[in-house]
């Protein structure tokens, strides 16, 4: 089973593998390249919870700009928060420095899963992943794309997260000696094109003769989830200071720790202490009500209002005054675009 399994997947992954700006082909060579694992890392940990199209351009940024990890570790962190705004999930970025800093540090990226399980902000997944399709070392790689193949391939009905031992025991199953890498990749792309959470595509699935969950007829029932928790929703205000008849706007970078943080950022109340955001405008006067933006995290809903003051004073505390005009390219976390947007289109 384990062989015919592997051998029948990576025959469809040579012949369906997606064309991806930090892949390599189906069964070719490792590169000879000291920024492929670089690549690689970086990929891994941008596309965890984030699709492949809002990956690319960010991809082709960063490795523009920071063509190695070498390149990346000495960069100043305020300047890649700024890149990686509208990707979400901001401590990957602070992550992504600490991480590279350490490899600076080491003098490159150690081959091992066991190693690089130990860099800052690799888990088990990202580790393993690297370790595979950097270095061609055989890992069990499970992401939710794979998670969901297996389960399916062996009908494997303990609900979720209960399962996830069993799922891997699996997988490590029908994970072959070589191809580690391309074997990886082949899961996640079935996962993802084929094998998908809603209506899966049996019918051009290389493995539903082996699969368990299509010969029970219900291949959509699995991985079996846990009831959905209620979202709690959340208030705040973020405020829009200008200057300079609305030509330079005030922005603050948040603190390191906590949310969105060492992002730059409107000043607000205090949202993301206190669920009604109960703080204090940092200026007093006449404010303008603009309006309000809502916004999705993994644990809340938030819907933030916008208020406007024109002003010739600097607010308390450490920030910045900004072109309006270029406020796009203020590396602002998408949750304050947002309200800068809106803002803009009251004026």
């Amino acid at each position: 089973m384990t062989a015919s399994i592997s051998d029948i997947l990576l025959g469809w992954y040579d012949a369906h593998a997606r064309d991806l700006p930090w892949r390599n082909p189906p069964d070719a060579a490792l590169p000879d390249d000291p920024a492929w694992p670089y690549r690689v890392w970086l990929s891994e940990v941008m596309l965890q919870q984030t699709t492949v199209a809002a990956v690319k351009p960010y991809f082709a940024k960063f490795t523009a700009t920071w063509p190695s990890v070498e390149a990346l570790a000495a960069a100043p962190e305020d300047d890649v928060m700024a890149a990686w705004a509208g990707l979400g999930y901001y401590s990957r970025a602070r992550n992504l420095v600490k991480c590279a800093r350490a490899v600076a540090a080491l003098g490159g990226f150690p081959a091992t899963e066991s190693e690089l399980r130990q860099l800052p902000g690799l888990g088990d997944y990202t580790a393993a992943a690297i370790a595979a399709i950097a270095f061609g070392s055989r890992a069990v790689v499970v992401d939710a794309n794979v998670e969901r193949v297996v389960a399916r391939l062996f009908a494997i009905d303990t609900p979720l997260p209960t399962a996830r031992k069993a799922i891997r025991a699996a997988a490590d199953t029908i994970t072959p000696e070589a191809r580690a890498g391309d074997f990886a990749q082949s899961m996640m792309d079935l996962g993802s094109h084929i094998c998908t959470s809603k209506s899966p595509r049996c019918m051009l699935c290389p493995l539903r003769e082996d699969c368990a969950g299509y010969a029970a007829g219900e291949p959509e029932r699995l991985p079996v989830k846990p009831a959905k928790k209620a979202v709690p929703e959340r208030r705040g205000t973020a405020f829009w200071i200008t200057r300079n008849d609305g030509a330079e706007v005030w922005l603050v970078t948040r603190p390191a720790t906590g949310m969105l943080g060492g992002m730059r950022a409107l000043p607000d109340d205090g949202w993301s202490a206190q669920a009604d955001g109960s703080g204090q405008a940092p200026l007093p006067g006449d404010w303008r009500a603009m309006g309000a933006v809502r916004h999705g995290f993994t644990h809340a809903y938030l819907t933030l209002a916008v208020m406007g003051q024109e002003t010739v004073l600097n607010p308390p505390g450490d920030g910045q005054w900004w072109p309006t005009d270029r406020i796009e390219d203020a590396g602002l976390a998408t949750l304050y675009l947002k309200a800068a947007r809106l803002a803009l289109a009251e004026v």
